[in-house]
């Protein structure tokens, strides 16, 4: 697929990303904190610079736990500093869902950024909420971009792919990879390749999906977390499906700068 003449060239260097398809601890943040280090240990160690969990992993996708205060956290909670210490540790960027509460008080369905070289944690904003989510949290505005490894990721939750817009904001600003952290669920395997190919295809960057392992109260994940090139072809993960889906970290490296004729969609062996 030829590059459109107003896309950025993507950087000299790879970028090493890890997928966490993750299974979360209902409602336990200080449980899933230690969980989440861990396997971002473990991935930083692989050698993956980024590392994205999915939508609400410090709790579940579970929105009835968020009637207590303990399932909230703060942009200055101390119960994340493992996640803290692991980014220094591993040197690699980690991205977390949950449920966040700012200082004036409001609620916001967030992907939490701990970023080694930085002394303040970031958050994306979830723009697209739908259902209840309206009652626990109010909505953003776009997604948040971050630099990783001078690769521009710009960080995206769960609807927020289902609206072509978000994609083609952040590929306007520059955006080499649109990374999604969701849920899902049995009967959106069709859904879940077309949002993710297509945002790839029609912007021309790569895209990247963290879906949750298991089961909740309500729903089963359909899995298929993994990477896609921006021919629309998927990298790395399993297609999704009905059966059960497992815990498990995806492992991919996005290649620097390619030729401008063609932009390849083809994992690394």
């Amino acid at each position: 697929m030829p590059i459109p003449a107003d896309r950025p060239q993507l950087p000299c260097s790879e970028l090493p990303i890890a997928i966490v398809q993750y299974q979360a601890v209902p409602g336990g943040v200080v449980a899933n904190v230690a969980s989440h280090a861990e396997l971002a240990t473990e991935a930083g160690r692989q050698g993956a610079r980024l590392i994205l969990f999915p939508e609400l992993s410090l709790t579940g996708y579970d929105l009835q736990l968020l009637d207590e205060p303990e399932s909230w956290v703060t942009q200055t909670d101390d119960r994340l500093e493992p996640l803290r210490s692991a980014a220094r540790l591993t040197g690699a960027v980690i991205v977390v869902g949950g449920a966040l509460r700012d200082r004036d008080g409001t609620g916001r369905l967030a992907s939490i950024v701990l970023d080694p070289g930085s002394s303040r944690d970031r958050h994306a904003f979830k723009t697209h909420l739908h259902d209840k989510e309206h009652e626990y949290f109010t909505a953003g505005n776009g997604a948040l971009l971050i630099g990783v490894n001078d690769w521009t990721v710009a960080l995206a939750i769960c609807l927020d792919a289902a609206h072509p817009t978000h994609a083609a904001e952040a590929a306007a600003t520059n955006a080499h990879v649109y990374a999604l952290a969701a849920l899902y669920t049995h009967g959106q395997e069709r859904r879940l390749d077309l949002h993710l190919g297509s945002r790839a295809m029609d912007n021309s960057l790569y895209t990247a999906l963290a879906n949750h392992a298991g089961a909740g109260t309500d729903w089963t994940s359909c899995g298929g977390s993994g990477t896609w090139g921006p021919d629309g072809t998927r990298r790395t993960g399993h297609q999704p499906t009905r059966g059960t889906t497992q815990c498990q970290i995806i492992l991919d490296v996005l290649p620097g700068r390619l030729p401008n004729s063609v932009l390849s969609g083809t994992a690394p062996s």
